[in-house]
């Protein structure tokens, strides 16, 4: 079992980094390996987030250990979780207050290329739709009913617009506990519960995990390139129309192939409010290591919440370009999943309390 910690001691370009810490918190390979004709090929990796993330990676896995492209990897991982049944991602995941699952994705290459898509309904991989974005429109983001016509116009199904069974039972709980009913005009000020449970997604879901919302993935191929994909139903019981951080380009995820790519998870109103995963990038351009600048950035936004910090969860998951993956969460609970040619592995992420 390999250790993975904190601190780093260099060992030979062919071994792992063994680190020395708090925990089980970043994980590394060497970016570039000589082979026996004297050529240099790169190690390639792909790391996610949450433990979703395991069965993401295998997918991811094959299209990297075969030779294929980080953006082709990072689709193909995410896709996994889309058609799963979850809380957080996918049709089947929770609904909005109003009883409805809309979907955001994005995905970004080595080239600065990025495509996504919010408020997207009936549509069962919006991590695709967002890749079509990229590929064959001027635009970055299309959202709502537009975005489901191009979905439509690119040959993606029209799914059934009713809840999964897990979904459907949330719900009703959740509409035990809220006295959710639709109140009008709330472009007035004074219409706005402010403390209303049913204006404010809850923190927590029923069984006392974090009410997360995203599988967000980045890798490294073959080729030295870089690529990341998010994708989320968005936080459960949010108020409809409610965007978050995933289908933003440099909050909820950015790649640079020069320096990294990072994807988030969490509360993504506060990775917004840092623009989070450029954040992160920035960091690292200075020298940082993944670790190190997640870290960094979950510092700021406990600086900026302060008291109310006890109340969310955010996260960063970052792949430097020696293939280097690290994370950071400001609360334990995160962890995140990592693939190489070593295997496939769950970890803790570091925090801060």
């Amino acid at each position: 079992m390999i250790v993975i910690t904190t601190a780093m001691k260099a060992l030979n370009r062919r071994g792992f980094i063994q680190l020395s810490g708090m925990g089980l918190t970043s994980f590394t390979i060497p970016g570039f390996i000589k082979n026996t004709t004297g050529a240099s090929s790169i190690m390639p990796i792909v790391a996610s987030t949450w433990d979703a993330g395991i069965n993401a990676n295998v997918a991811a896995w094959k299209v990297l250990s075969s030779g294929g492209t980080a953006l082709d990897a990072v689709e193909q991982g995410v896709m996994v979780t889309e058609n799963e049944i979850s809380c957080c991602v996918g049709l089947g995941a929770n609904p909005d207050r109003d009883g409805h699952v809309t979907l955001d994705a994005s995905i970004m290459d080595h080239q600065y290329n990025c495509g996504s898509v919010a408020f997207l309904e009936r549509i069962k991989h919006p991590i695709s739709v967002a890749r079509k974005v990229m590929e064959k429109t001027p635009h970055v983001m299309l959202v709502g009913e537009g975005a489901q016509q191009f979905a439509l116009s690119e040959g993606f199904s029209l799914e059934v617009p009713t809840l999964s069974p897990s979904a459907e039972k949330s719900y009703k709980e959740w509409l035990k506990k809220s006295t959710y009913k639709p109140i009008y005009n709330t472009e007035r000020q004074s219409a706005i519960p402010q403390n209303d449970v049913a204006f404010n997604a809850p923190h927590h879901l029923s069984n006392g995990d974090y009410n997360h919302d995203t599988i967000g993935m980045v890798a490294l191929d073959s080729h030295g390139n870089l690529s990341g994909s998010c994708t989320t139903s968005g936080a459960g019981f949010k108020m409809r129309g409610r965007i978050g951080d995933s289908p933003i380009i440099g909050a909820g995820l950015y790649v640079d192939n020069e320096v990294g790519a990072v994807v988030a998870t969490g509360q993504g109103e506060d990775v917004i409010r840092v623009a989070g995963a450029s954040a992160v990038v920035e960091w690292m351009r200075q020298g940082k290591s993944p670790e190190q600048a997640c870290k960094l950035v979950i510092e700021k936004i406990r600086r900026i919440k302060k008291e109310k910090a006890a109340d969310i969860q955010v996260c960063f998951v970052a792949i430097n370009k020696n293939g280097v993956a690290g994370a950071y969460a400001l609360h334990k609970g995160f962890n995140f999943a990592v693939h190489t040619d070593k295997g496939n592995q769950l970890l803790e992420a570091a925090f801060l309390d």
